[in-house]
């Protein structure tokens, strides 16, 4: 392989593809980057067997071939390169790839290609596109209440979130037992019906890969155990998490069993509630209490080694006076999940003495499909 291509271009794939190097890898062919020149275009993959990323590039080809190089070492060595320029010839008998650009010339080894687990693109049966936007929008409002990727060896079915797509409606729906995001939006065309669990992580990664300043449809293939999207040259796979999720619908609070509804300002709600989480945190519940009565929200916490907090702001309340408790983080990370200035948050009546150990729902007005539950924390 004899290639000459941008250094910019080389950049910008090279800082995709190294998301999918393995950082320890079973094997030591993970930790490389699979090129494939030929056509006009150079290729190039990564995969942990968990995510993989294919890029395709334009490059001036002088020689086709294959090679699998050390992805670290040459995400940075291109990043440090001198001229726009930049070529790369693995044709040399003695293993080695000469990496030139300006002045600079370096040498890596390369690694066996014949070890890589090259990754073919998908042809599943399930497909639709997605405008990267609305994509956007669905993880944005449902990730954030999934299990965390460090605690998957407990759950891993709730480090996910299930997409289920019914014509033309697609919706996200995360948990991790203690709270639950459920986000819909609209597709352009018809997809059928698909429901499988992927997992977050995979997801604000193509979020944060693919979305742009300029609109784009994401193409998204499905297959019993695999997941691909893809689009404007960038290609992203992924397990599918295998297991059924749970019934979210039977958790979500109903209308007639709603006692009090109280529209509150995100702004301030959120910088109280952090506040408050101040003191809060110290404990491994991080539970801030809140109380509701007319006219006002009461925010308090309190810690035995460190001390207490407590703070008073407007709210808009109807219905019954409450008292509820939570934990600050869950409440913390819904505001942030809004686009809107105000949220509605929902209560089911409080027991005799006048606790709420119900789940509430949290949501805005300017966004009816999406839907925010939380279980409150038992104080005493």
């Amino acid at each position: 392989m004899n290639i000459t291509l941008a250094k910019s271009d080389l950049i910008s794939a090279l800082q995709i593809v190294s998301k999918g190097l393995s950082t320890k890898p079973q094997t030591p062919i993970l930790s490389g980057i699979y090129m494939t020149a030929k056509e006009g275009q150079l290729e190039l993959q990564s995969t942990n067997y968990e995510l993989g990323f294919i890029v395709t590039i334009p490059a001036e080809i002088h020689t086709v071939g294959t090679a699998v190089l050390p992805g670290k070492y040459l995400t940075e060595f291109a990043r440090k390169l001198p001229a726009e320029e930049v070529s790369i010839d693995t044709g040399s008998s003695d293993g080695l790839a000469v990496i030139r650009s300006g002045s600079a010339r370096f040498t890596l080894r390369t690694m066996e290609v014949s070890d890589f687990p090259v990754l073919q693109r998908m042809e599943g049966t399930l497909q639709f596109t997605i405008k990267d936007r609305t994509l956007a929008r669905l993880v944005k409002k449902s990730t954030f209440a999934c299990l965390r990727e460090e605690q998957r060896d407990r759950r891993p079915i709730f480090t996910g979130c299930q997409l289920e797509v019914e014509g033309k409606e697609v919706t996200f729906a995360a948990t991790n037992v203690h709270r639950l995001a459920v986000k819909s939006e609209l597709l352009e065309e018809d997809a059928g019906q698909i429901r499988i669990i992927i997992p977050a992580k995979f997801l604000e990664e193509v979020t944060r890969t693919i979305t742009g300043d300029v609109p784009t449809d994401i193409h998204v293939t499905c297959s019993y155990n695999q997941i691909s999207m893809s689009a404007d040259g960038i290609y992203m796979t992924s397990r599918l998490i295998e297991g059924a999720f749970p019934d979210y619908r039977r958790v979500i609070p109903q209308e007639e069993n709603i006692r009090t509804r109280v529209i509150l300002d995100a702004e301030t709600f959120a910088s109280a509630v952090e506040r408050a989480s101040l003191i809060a945190r110290t404990d491994q519940y991080n539970i801030v209490k809140l109380a509701f009565e007319e006219g006002l929200m009461r925010i308090s916490s309190n810690s035995p080694e460190i001390g207490e907090a407590e703070e008073t702001i407007a709210a808009e309340v109807k219905g019954d006076d409450v008292t509820i408790a939570f934990n600050a983080s869950y409440l913390m990370d819904a505001v942030k999940s809004l686009d809107s200035d105000t949220f509605i948050l929902s209560l089911q009546g409080a027991n005799a003495q006048g606790m709420n150990l119900s789940p509430i729902t949290i949501r805005e007005e300017a966004d009816p499909n999406y839907i925010y539950v939380v279980t409150p924390v038992r104080t005493h």
